[in-house]
């Protein structure tokens, strides 16, 4: 095999082109791109944030860029489906690797992730980020923001995220509300997708409930989102959870009716016209999961937001 090399991730030559990594094998950064801290040419970079310290019930998300990296390898080599190509052919991106973070001084969290985002986001380089918990959108929409404006924001979630927050609180589940407090996130051209909790208020956000996704179809839930999003500057967010415990019993706070993998990923398929800055995949914790079938959905989520950028920017072309 005078062709093929091993350990993609830090012997690549290049940022573009395919890995022959065995998927069993070879360095874990996602989809085989090299690791890197050199942000020259590169067109999106994926970065880990292994935080969890913001939880509300089982914590193990820290654990969630490696497992995500882990899943991803057997998506290199052959054309990515449902894209139908090589992302990488013409598409420059790099593995940053992780946030450093103080595990032992939780108060300098979010300024160091908006910090390190923000580092990032001046490159001119698209930002796919892999929590961790769900508190991490909360400096990532500060620093996207700070960049690009006011963002609308698509959540995909079983919680609405807007419980109390007096604007010190490290948790994942009050950033929303902050976010719309602050000016970060336009209320009016954001919307939650598979919410199945109830919070105390809605901050203005539209919801579709879970009991709604399961009777809509994916293009239905795309007009949705897209009716609300308009031609405004985005953040995707995923939280994990949105799906099934049966789809991602893999997280930290599980709640039963959510849609499957395969509807969900369909709907971010559609979802190309959007204006998208920047998104990431949330709440990962592969103690609780099962063959990696959470991983797998997460690892999915990252692929098909790569795979949206890669057809827009050839479109562009």
């Amino acid at each position: 095999m005078p062709t093929k090399s091993i350990d993609h991730a830090f012997t690549a030559k290049g940022l573009t082109g395919a890995a022959t990594d065995p998927t069993y094998a070879g360095a874990l950064s996602f989809m085989r791109r090299k690791y890197t801290k050199n942000l020259k040419g590169a067109d999106a970079v994926v970065w880990g944030i292994p935080f969890d310290a913001a939880v509300s019930n089982r914590p193990g998300a820290r654990f969630g860029p490696q497992a995500i990296r882990r899943a991803s390898a057997i998506m290199d080599n052959d054309p990515q489906y449902p894209f139908a190509r090589d992302l990488f052919a013409e598409m420059a991106v790099i593995d940053y690797g992780d946030c450093l973070l103080d595990y032992g001084n939780h108060q300098k969290t979010p300024a160091t992730i908006e910090r390190e985002a923000a580092k990032i986001l001046k490159s001119g380089a698209f930002l796919v980020s892999l929590g961790g918990d769900h508190y991490v959108t909360w400096p990532l929409l500060k620093a996207h923001a700070a960049r690009h404006g006011k963002l609308a924001l698509v959540q995909f979630d079983a919680h609405q995220d807007t419980w109390y927050d007096d604007g010190k609180r490290i948790d994942h589940g009050s950033f929303v509300g902050r976010a719309v407090r602050d000016g970060v996130i336009d209320p009016a051209h954001s919307i939650q997708v598979g919410i199945r909790t109830h919070a105390p208020e809605d901050c203005g956000i539209a919801m579709l409930y879970g009991e709604q996704v399961e009777e809509m179809r994916a293009a239905e839930i795309v007009e949705a989102i897209k009716a609300r999003v308009g031609s405004m500057a985005c953040y995707i967010t995923f939280d994990i959870d949105c799906l099934d415990p049966a789809y991602a019993p893999g997280t930290g706070t599980p709640v039963a009716g959510g849609p499957s993998s395969a509807k969900m990923l369909s709907v971010l398929r559609q979802l190309g016209d959007l204006d998208i800055r920047g998104a990431d995949i949330v709440e990962v914790a592969p103690a609780y999961d099962h063959a990696d079938i959470t991983a797998i959905a997460g690892a999915a989520v990252a692929q098909h937001y790569l795979g949206l950028l890669a057809e827009k920017r050839a479109r562009s072309r």
